[in-house]
């Protein structure tokens, strides 16, 4: 049994598939539009949801959207009288699991929610975890304890680690276990405001209070007044803001622009940040008082070098879902791609993980996803090893009687394995070795077995 939502401005539609789902031993809740479908996602713990395309409002495109930045683990089925390969398109690059057209036969419907749910359910539990992040490593364990622990709680948080981590899935489901789930969890993008308009952003302002405020507005915080507001990126306020901000963590009160009396708010801070904010405080450019208020719980996110146990497992999930949304049959990482990968650093984390196999699927001809399909960000990875310079030793020439005695193709052939050897050892990474030799990665792992090179 499943909880399914189903979205359509059609009420004859709602029933049907509600009378249709129901038969079938599964619980169904209805919104007429994705608002209303919003209301229920919020309410309810929910599997899947089918969504019509076309409706007043926001529509199921909109819908989609919102459903995969807010509850990237659910499912989206799409359905619509009116076929169009563009919305198909639009739908299966922003996610959604299939698109299936206006009228269709029970049992075609039947067939495709059974897929879904059955996918869904036969995940390892690291990915069908309702936490909706991904991992099975012991660094990860911790996390998911910790978060199950300190959910509950109206602590604020402060997670913090490099870019690409996954800090906001985990912010996400802090508040999804958290005592006010059932309330908004408003995202705020700290360096993408103005310091100008801080305060009326975050905190509203009244009618008239400045040139264009031409009616109230009541502000992000007043938004999140009761639920969770998400500040990423916290390390980048200004002095001035973290100034303002201060202010309202320790009154718990917003006023708005143009307002003569301040409003209580109640709301749960969870921040995140690539800095390191205890030096940004010792270095005076973040307010010590400001960080001991955002970081009573601090989580530490790990890059994806320090738990590589994880990266098969993700590797498999964005192969499914890359595979879905460019309609390819794409089954496997070839086992010479899955050891380059295990050999990368990934300074982009997760999401470059997810764009190397999004491309490599993308440009894959087969079922098998070869090295030569995985595009690995070069300047970033060992740098200072990959720019060092030859030793000298290496290729210093022998007399000429050495020369006429061994041949060129001996001499060559000896020098050749020296320097495969040596860049193996500087980089300890095929891909990486190839590539300081400049060349293929093809041609570079048919040398290393023609010379019975081990990589230590």
């Amino acid at each position: 049994m499943a909880n399914i939502l189903v979205v359509d401005d059609e009420l004859s539609m709602r029933e049907f598939l509600s009378i249709l789902l129901e038969k079938d031993g599964h619980y169904v809740f209805t919104g007429s539009d994705g608002m209303r479908g919003l209301e229920q996602l919020a309410q309810h713990d929910i599997d899947l949801v089918i969504t019509d395309i076309r409706m007043s409002g926001m529509t199921g495109l909109e819908l989609l959207q919102e459903v995969k930045e807010h509850y990237p683990q659910i499912p989206v089925l799409l359905i619509t009288a009116y076929a169009s390969p563009d919305d198909a398109v639009q739908a299966m690059k922003n996610g959604a699991f299939d698109y299936i057209t206006k009228p269709f036969k029970v049992d075609a419907i039947k067939t495709v929610i059974n897929s879904v749910l059955n996918q869904v359910q036969t995940l390892p539990p690291a990915l069908s975890s309702d936490l909706g992040i991904i991992g099975e490593s012991p660094e990860m364990q911790k996390i998911f304890d910790l978060i199950s622990r300190i959910a509950p709680t109206h602590a604020n948080v402060l997670i913090y680690g490099e870019s690409g981590t996954g800090k906001e899935l985990v912010a996400q489901a802090i508040h999804k276990h958290s005592k006010v789930t059932q309330n908004n969890l408003v995202p705020i993008t700290c360096n993408a405001i103005p310091e100008t308009l801080f305060e009326s952003e975050l905190f509203g302002h009244v009618k008239g209070s400045f040139t264009g405020a031409t009616s109230d507005k009541i502000g992000l915080f007043g938004q999140a007044n009761n639920g969770t507001a998400f500040l990423d990126e916290v390390g980048e306020l200004t002095p001035v803001v973290q100034t303002k901000l201060l202010r309202v963590l320790q009154e718990r009160e917003v006023k708005r622009v143009g307002d003569t009396k301040a409003t209580k708010i109640n709301v749960r801070i969870i921040s995140a940040t690539n800095r390191d904010l205890e030096q940004e405080v010792m270095a005076g450019r973040f307010r010590e008082d400001l960080f001991y208020r955002l970081a009573v719980i601090p989580i530490r996110m790990p890059p994806l070098r320090e738990r590589k146990g994880d990266v098969p497992l993700l590797v498999d999930y964005f192969l499914q879902k890359y595979a879905a949304i460019f309609d390819k049959d794409v089954l496997e990482l070839s086992s010479y791609g899955m050891q380059v990968l295990m050999d990368y650093d990934f300074p982009g984390n997760v999401r470059e993980l997810e764009n190397i196999i999004e491309r490599g699927v993308a440009l894959s001809s087969s079922n098998i996803i070869l090295p030569e399909s995985l595009t690995l960000s070069s300047h970033r990875r060992n740098e200072q090893q990959a720019t060092a310079p030859i030793p000298p030793h290496l290729i210093a020439v022998e007399s000429e009687e050495e020369l006429f005695d061994e041949g060129l193709d001996a001499i060559i052939a000896r020098y050749e394995k020296q320097l495969l050897t040596l860049a193996l050892e500087r980089t300890n990474s095929k891909m990486q070795a190839a590539e300081l030799l400049k060349m293929s990665f093809r041609s570079f792992r048919y040398k290393v077995k023609k010379y019975n090179i081990t990589q230590a």
